[in-house]
């Protein structure tokens, strides 16, 4: 990729099958690329949404059927592919990691990234949540090479925690994608000024590809997918329902941002 490139995130409604929802998500990819976006993030759990219950039997290996049929198609169509994120079977236990693979125009996997926070919520009257009960946590940060850019990587409820993208700009991130399954009762009231906080505070494009509506889980949410720019300018927005949404990526641009307020530069406190 040059130093200005078209990316896409893709917004769905994920229910519990499997083969409707990679359907839906292969169309969706195939129209970003189409329209010449050379990276597309797909959201949070795009393949499968069920019940915690119905977890240990929806997780898969990695590699593994869903991350196989994703990786043909990131090759398929010679682009970077964000593939959200997938249940990964663990050893020795029910419970499963929350994983998000990045494929190459070849579909290599050239980076996975477990999801370190889990979203253990209880709203009253709107929505209760414990992941941990049917999930791992990840513990490292991860970034990803495409073609010399580097792509950050974090899930949903990393959002929260800006220490995790402050070690993904430490790492040379210059573009962060960011999988998300929102909840409305979050979504309606954080999800932009936080997806905005992380781009402004760490000088960064973030990609913020989010499910919408309710789907197989049971919860509601947010849909609103973003894309948004290091001075925090809402490049591109999703509203309600299937769909893509585009933006160019200028590092030219994030260069410039980073030179005239060297906030990154003037950090006393580290580590």
């Amino acid at each position: 990729m040059s130093n200005r490139f078209t990316v896409a995130a893709v917004q769905l409604r994920v229910g519990n099958d499997k083969s409707a929802n990679l359907a839906v998500a292969e169309r969706l990819v195939g129209e970003a690329a189409a329209r010449g976006a050379r990276l597309v993030s797909l959201p949070e759990l795009f393949s499968w949404g069920g019940r915690r219950e119905e977890e240990a039997a929806a997780a898969e290996t990695i590699p593994g059927p869903t991350s196989d049929r994703v990786a043909e198609l990131a090759a398929g169509l010679g682009i970077y592919l964000v593939a959200g994120s997938i249940l990964e079977r663990a050893d020795g236990t029910t419970k499963a990691w929350n994983t998000c693979c990045v494929f190459d125009p070849s579909g290599k996997s050239i980076a996975t990234y477990r999801k370190i926070h889990l979203f253990d919520v209880a709203i009253a009257d709107r929505v209760a949540v414990r992941e941990s009960d049917t999930r791992l946590a990840g513990d490292r940060v991860e970034v990803a090479i495409c073609d010399r850019t580097e792509v950050g990587l974090a899930i949903c409820y990393d959002l929260r925690f800006p220490e995790l993208f402050r070690r993904l700009v430490d790492r040379d991130a210059k573009l962060i994608c960011m999988p998300s399954a929102f909840t409305m009762a979050t979504g309606a009231v954080h999800w932009e000024s936080l997806v905005r906080a992380r781009a402004i505070e760490n000088q960064v494009y973030l990609i913020a590809p989010n499910q919408y509506g309710r789907g197989g889980s049971g919860v509601l949410n947010y849909g609103n997918s973003m894309i948004v720019d290091p001075w925090g300018t809402v490049l591109a927005r999703c509203g309600d329902g299937d769909g893509v949404i585009f933006a160019d990526i200028d590092l030219d641009y994030l260069t410039r941002v980073r030179q005239e307020i060297p906030c990154l530069e003037h950090r006393v406190l580290r580590g």
